[in-house]
């Protein structure tokens, strides 16, 4: 059964301790990165019949495959998946971001311009869930970025297939590319290419501690979007909150792997009493179910707190990836929240809403990083740099400044570069 505990008799560390993956599986990816530089397909179709016990003849799915893929799934589905797509691209539209310019100092230009990344990899986990949601929440930004190519990976079946629906949600999603691979060796062969796979400039996408690694091991090669850890929930709830209901939206994350951190907050000792004997009731009737119940038991926490502003205290020290707060008026309680992936408002906004159909994005920081980062978004596929233009008399304006600047930091090659311009004008009158 889930661990009740009270805020106030337990050290803060203990109330927010996570369990973490202590395995350590670098020198084994390290070895995977290295023989795919290698030795290439090779080294790929070795390791997907070693570990995915494929026999493949090609790595690449044909583009055939995929519009087959999306032509036969079910119309219900589809009309479902076309209508997420289109919430996703509605919401991620409004950051796409331009580019600037300032010229307010006669002869003086400065600005930003903004680039799509070129050619972006994207990370399908397989296993027994098929994750069709994460092909669109990271295809799509990517898309509406105006990256030139979306590279896709995904392990195969023993069979050699990628799941079908899988396949359509890229078509859906616009991916232009789709590998069966998976495992370090398909983050290596994104970041150093090999015969059939080509190299990108960035990963993203989800994984297990193999694939975490890799890319966390390739990161300076290409850029990654975050190391992803175990998925994790927050609910902040009140005396007024169905139990059922909490209790549903813990093992919605509770679900996904053994590591998962499912927590609630409250002010209600008898709303924690029975949300621990719902869960008892749930868990059972979920097919994922031992490993649901293993999380709740390493993980799982109840806490209890003197009130609803405490409760969200402590959430700013979890820095949750999911964040709900069940309580009347949530939107007053929205400024409180410093540190949260997404945020929930309501009692009437499960968690599996951000996951599947609402729009925002549900690639989201795990294991606290909600303190520093963001929820994946159309500018991870974007990259900035800057321009300066100076006229002759701008510059003349500023050399001399510029000079001191530099020579006050023991930089007098600098110096001579600021006033080499004026000197060849000196030298030319």
């Amino acid at each position: 059964m889930i661990r009740i505990v009270d805020a106030g008799q337990l050290p803060l560390s203990e109330v927010l301790a996570r369990t973490e993956d202590t395995r350590d599986v670098s020198g084994t990816v390290a070895g995977i990165i290295a023989d795919v530089r290698e030795n290439g397909d090779a080294a790929l179709l070795r390791y997907e019949k070693l570990f995915d016990q494929a026999a493949l003849d090609a790595l690449e799915v044909p583009q055939e495959q995929l519009d087959g893929a999306l032509a036969g799934l079910e119309p219900g589905l589809r009309a479902i998946l076309e209508e997420a797509a289109e919430n996703i691209r509605a919401f991620h539209r409004r950051q796409v971001q331009n580019g600037f310019v300032l010229n307010e100092t006669a002869g003086v230009v400065l600005g930003q311009k903004v680039t799509p990344i070129a050619r972006v990899g994207v990370y399908i986990p397989g296993g027994t869930a098929p994750l069709i949601s994460t092909v669109l929440m990271d295809c799509i930004p990517a898309k509406i970025a105006g990256c030139g190519e979306i590279v896709m990976v995904s392990p195969p079946t023993c069979h050699g297939d990628i799941h079908p629906a899988i396949l359509a949600a890229a078509r859906i999603a616009g991916v232009d590319r789709v590998f069966r691979c998976g495992g370090a060796q398909a983050v290596a062969a994104l970041a150093y290419g090999t015969e059939s796979v080509p190299r990108v400039d960035k990963i993203v996408g989800p994984g297990n501690a193999f694939v975490a690694e890799a890319k966390r091991q390739v990161f300076g090669k290409v850029g990654i979007d975050m190391i992803a850890g175990p998925s994790e929930i927050l609910v902040v709830a009140d005396a007024a909150s169905d139990p059922r209901q909490v209790a549903a939206d813990l093992l919605s994350q509770a679900e996904h792997d053994r590591n998962a951190c499912a927590v609630l907050a409250t002010d209600s000792a008898p709303l924690a009493q029975a949300v621990a004997e719902e869960l008892e009731r749930q868990l059972p009737l979920l097919p994922r179910e031992e490993t649901a119940r293993a999380s709740i038991e390493a993980n799982g926490k109840i806490i209890l707190t003197r009130d609803i502003p405490q409760a969200i205290a402590i959430a700013n020290q979890l820095a949750p990836e999911h964040l709900e707060l069940c309580v009347d008026n949530p939107f007053d309680y929205l400024d409180q929240v410093e540190n949260a992936g997404s945020i929930f408002l309501g009692r009437f906004c499960p968690e599996a809403l951000g996951d599947y159909f609402a729009g925002a994005n549900h690639t989201l920081p795990t294991s606290g990083t909600a303190r520093f980062s963001s929820p994946l978004s159309v500018e991870d596929f974007v990259k900035k740099s800057q321009f300066i233009y100076y006229s002759a008399s701008a510059l003349s304006a500023v050399s001399g400044k510029t000079a001191a600047f530099a020579r006050q930091e023991g930089l007098e090659g600098h110096a001579r570069s600021a006033l080499a311009r004026e000197a060849r004008e000196g030298a030319a009158q």
